[in-house]
């Protein structure tokens, strides 16, 4: 009976934070189906991990604010890599003699918002180390590699088109 109160407090706990980090998302450079699909795996990842860890009632309500401020940082950095490529490309279509500092200049700004985005990964890694036990630890790690490797999955499962890669155990 606990364990079906946790999952369930757990689930109205990620849907509400994840509502309140969907109006904060991003406007104009992400659509809004595309913040939909990004708030939608950022409440699957919270519920699952929520099942995967165990996590008491307490370690959730310290745990998925983080795990949110962070992910609509990400977010944010992602966005502007996304606006900052976009520049490049501009840049590199209309090259003239000369451009070569502005040309540094975005490449430098992408290569410096990918490190920001790595330091923010490292932000919640030392976090949960500190909110985890030993065996919680253990269960992220395993969770955050399968997570991500059955997501992969499923999306190269959408990407082929129906009746290919069938009859080999597909």
């Amino acid at each position: 009976m606990r364990r079906m109160t946790m999952k369930a407090a757990g689930l109205f706990l990620a849907l509400g934070l994840t509502a309140g980090f969907a109006a904060a998302q991003m406007g104009p450079g992400m659509g809004p189906r595309a913040r939909e699909i990004r708030r939608n795996l950022h409440a699957l990842r919270l519920v699952r991990m929520t099942e995967a860890l165990e996590l008491t009632e307490e370690q959730t309500a310290r745990i998925f604010p983080a795990l949110t401020r962070v992910e609509k940082e990400k977010a944010a950095l992602q966005q502007r890599i996304a606006d900052r490529i976009r520049d490049l490309r501009g840049l590199l279509e209309r090259r003239r003699a000369g451009d070569e500092a502005d040309l540094l200049a975005a490449v430098r700004d992408v290569r410096g918002l990918r490190e920001d985005i790595i330091r923010k990964d490292a932000e919640i890694e030392v976090f949960l180390d500190a909110e985890l036990s030993p065996v919680q630890k253990a269960r992220y790690l395993l969770f955050s590699v399968d997570f991500y490797r059955r997501l992969g999955e499923r999306l190269d499962r959408l990407r082929t088109p129906a009746g290919q890669g069938r009859g080999r155990g597909e």
